[in-house]
């Protein structure tokens, strides 16, 4: 299949090899100035050649083309947004004009992006599908070269609208990535993991961020097995999320089942057990290196302030959600809610269509 990936990070960079490797044409599209400009020019320079390192198996990729121009999306079945969630809005009306009736847009993290897709991109008849996380977990530790710390044995992802479903998972099938199909993209949306363990585990931590002067690792610190406290935050944000889930008619579980769900095939295995013994792989990269970092920047405003709006419109208290917010935005010096996914920036008319089409 031609597939492009609107994003050359971390997450971008290794499903682009990933799908290569898989036998894909694959087109990897750099969105911006704002990280991994040295990979990029590496690739540029080496026909496109990345390597992987997946617990010493060494597998080499050329991808087939490295590009910034956004009009390469013309000729892909499928596009994959790997990007940080703040810009997806601008990066989905940067595209909106460009994109084809007939191909699949595929949003990984999604956190509802599939309300900007219906605001900017109405007059396009396309399939929207938003992932719960990467699907290959790891870092670019030097140009060209990626170490794989975690490869999830399932991939949950919600498609929209329900009725191009069918079609949606007979070519999403294609792409080998383990897929496992949602009833919706708000599903995929609020099981976000980052949404619940980088904000707690690193609001939580701030002043030992600040201490450490990039020596933290939240996984490993965080959530030791020994940290009771920690984790009495956690379930009471989890609480909070499920409520939520509930409330719009969806079934609650919790993180640490979503979590299960994604990363063990063995049924009986705890699901706690199983968060824990990811947190304490020694393939856990350092960070956050600093408190304005995605940890906070990124999923406090979209993904807890997304969670506050959805409560206040279902007559939920979501107070450690409120909480976390208004910390983080203390430490930040600047109102994290001006920055995030409310109703009226998402669109109440987009949220309900999507809730509508989930329930048909």
């Amino acid at each position: 299949m031609k597939i492009a990936i609107l994003g050359a990070g971390n997450a971008g960079c290794a499903t682009a090899a990933d799908l290569t490797l898989k036998g894909h044409e694959v087109t990897l599209i750099k969105t911006s100035h704002a990280m991994h400009d040295d990979n990029f020019d590496y690739l540029l320079k080496n026909n496109g050649k990345m390597t992987l390192n997946e617990f010493g198996e060494i597998k080499t990729a050329y991808i087939n083309k490295v590009t910034r121009d956004i009009n390469e999306i013309k000729n892909a079945e499928v596009l994959i947004i790997y990007i940080q969630t703040n810009y997806h809005e601008d990066l989905i009306k940067r595209i909106s004009n460009i994109l084809v009736d007939g191909q699949i847009l595929l949003i990984n993290p999604g956190y509802l992006s599939t309300a900007y897709v219906l605001k900017h991109c109405q007059n396009k008849n396309i399939i929207v599908a938003e992932a719960e996380s990467s699907f290959i977990d790891g870092r670019i530790m030097k140009p060209g070269y990626f170490r794989v710390g975690f490869r999830n044995v399932r991939n949950p992802i919600g498609i929209y609208p329900s009725n191009k479903r069918k079609d949606a998972i007979e070519k999403l099938d294609k792409l080998d990535e383990r897929f496992v199909y949602l009833n919706s993209v708000v599903e995929a949306a609020l099981h976000n993991p980052n949404l619940i363990v980088h904000t707690v585990g690193s609001v939580m931590s701030i002043p030992r961020i600040e201490k450490s002067k990039g020596d933290f690792t939240m996984y490993y610190e965080a959530y030791s097995r020994d940290n009771v406290a920690t984790w009495k935050i956690l379930e009471k944000l989890d609480s909070e999320k499920m409520n939520v889930l509930e409330k719009l008619g969806y079934n609650r579980l919790s993180y640490v089942e979503a979590c299960k769900y994604r990363n063990s095939l063995d049924e009986k295995e705890d699901a706690k057990e199983v968060f824990l013994s990811y947190a304490e792989m020694d393939t856990r990269a350092k960070g956050p290196t600093k408190v304005d970092s995605r940890y906070i920047s990124e999923d406090v405003p979209q993904g807890l302030v997304m969670l506050e709006a959805l409560g206040k419109s279902l007559d939920l208290p979501t107070p450690i959600t409120t909480a976390l917010i208004e910390i983080a935005s203390a430490a930040l010096g600047r109102d994290l809610r001006k920055e995030g996914r409310t109703p009226e920036k998402l669109g109440q008319n987009n949220i309900d269509k999507i809730l509508k089409d989930s329930n048909n």
